[in-house]
């Protein structure tokens, strides 16, 4: 009986041992990121259940947010208004369960308000978010003055709705999923 004890825990040694040897999905996620993105800023942080760390952009140009949640679980929210995003009050957000990107548009003004949210479900949320400047994107891929109706497709939808009320309702039908999914499992 111990011989299978300890046959059993050398396996799982060797897995551990394993995994910790090679690199994991989560550690060589920058598989799919293009070569023509400039990798600018790697910025590591925490932040406590239910609330905001603040970040604050200068770059110009198209710059793509890529974050993934170390532990925990933290949620992105990014506008050009407010130095202070919330689920409340942003232009772009990405709020899943694993990797959240952004693409921050280069006619958004400088600098861009950044906002992580410690989802309520975990205590702490360690993310780390890579800034990459977007080289293929032209450095004015927006001017108000465009009569194509281009202005339009930022701030609504084809059926007329704002987008920020249709983004408030995915985030509240995600955060309920997460809930529903965190009770059951």
């Amino acid at each position: 009986m111990t011989a299978a004890w300890k046959g059993a825990l050398l396996l799982l040694l060797a897995a551990r041992a394993a995994s910790w040897g090679g690199a994991s999905v989560d550690e060589d996620e920058d598989v799919d990121v293009p070569a023509e993105w400039v990798l600018l800023h790697v910025v590591p942080g925490h932040v406590g259940a239910g609330n905001y760390s603040y970040l604050r952009l200068n770059h110009e140009g198209r710059i793509v947010l890529a974050m993934r949640s170390v532990r925990g679980d933290a949620d992105l929210y990014v506008s050009d208004r407010t130095l202070h995003p919330s689920f409340d009050d942003y232009e772009l957000q990405a709020a899943t369960c694993g990797r959240d990107v952004v693409a921050v548009p280069a006619h958004f003004q400088r600098p861009v308000g950044i906002g992580v949210y410690g989802h309520p479900s975990h205590r702490n949320s360690e993310f780390e978010m890579k800034v990459y400047l977007d080289t293929t994107a032209p450095l004015n891929d927006y001017s108000p003055s465009d009569s194509a109706g281009t202005g339009a497709e930022y701030a609504h939808d084809p059926e007329g709705a704002p987008r920020e009320e249709e983004s408030v309702l995915w985030t509240v039908l995600i955060g309920l999923l997460k809930l529903v999914l965190e009770i059951l499992f």
